[in-house]
């Protein structure tokens, strides 16, 4: 059997060009969603708690969003206050991204591969927003491990987790015990709540989630 050309597969850059470059892109919500947004209020809140009551001042939370696609999260975050890295390995999306997030934009915009790209500071939080569900099921044991060596302790790994049975995709579901069993011991999950604006895509299937860095 022949080998499914670059743009039937999903691992590969040439997967995302082919949509982003078609406007096929129904993960896509053209603003920042709810959760997000609240989440980022009330973490930056924390923060500034945290000064007030004399605890040396923290820098502005570093955030990477890997498979950042079109940017409209990565530029909310920045123009928040955020130290925002966006990646993505689609040439298609960074063109995108660099649109949306403008001339005001403070943060780090890469073209690059999650699996390889070298940070150049700790993280305090990875925001997943449909990317875990953008890949084969055979690299998930690999996103577990690279987001376990990019936070430390106490780092949050926070976002939209899909939960379906279906072994089609993009987007690839996943059961709750699997994605359990997939980043424990190295997280503890903090928060799980469902979510109030999905988008039809993810309807009644996503779930809003905190695991912690242990």
């Amino acid at each position: 059997m022949s080998e499914k050309p670059a743009c039937q597969r999903p691992e590969l850059a040439d997967f995302w060009d082919h949509r982003f470059r078609g406007g096929v892109t129904p993960w896509d919500a053209g603003a920042a969603p709810l959760e997000l947004r609240q989440f980022a209020r009330d973490y930056v809140a924390t923060s500034s708690d945290a000064a007030a009551a004399a605890v040396p001042a923290r820098h502005p939370p570093r955030v990477l969003i890997p498979g950042c696609g079109s940017g409209f999260d990565a530029a909310y975050l920045d123009r928040h206050g955020w130290q925002v890295t966006a990646l993505d390995f689609s040439a298609a999306a960074i063109e995108l991204a660099r649109r949306v997030v403008g001339q005001s934009w403070r943060g780090t915009l890469l073209a690059a591969d999650f699996f390889s790209f070298t940070p150049v500071a700790p993280f305090d939080v990875v925001y997943e927003r449909a990317f875990l569900c953008a890949l084969p099921r055979h690299l998930w044991s690999e996103y577990a491990h690279r987001m376990a060596d990019l936070l430390p302790a106490g780092g949050q790994l926070v976002g939209y987790f899909f939960f379906a049975g279906e072994l089609r995709g993009p987007p690839f579901g996943i059961l709750p015990e699997q994605l359990e069993a997939l980043l424990t011991p190295g997280f503890v999950r903090r928060e799980d709540r469902a979510v109030s604006d999905s988008l039809p895509v993810f309807a009644g299937r996503e779930r809003w989630q905190v695991w912690q860095r242990l």
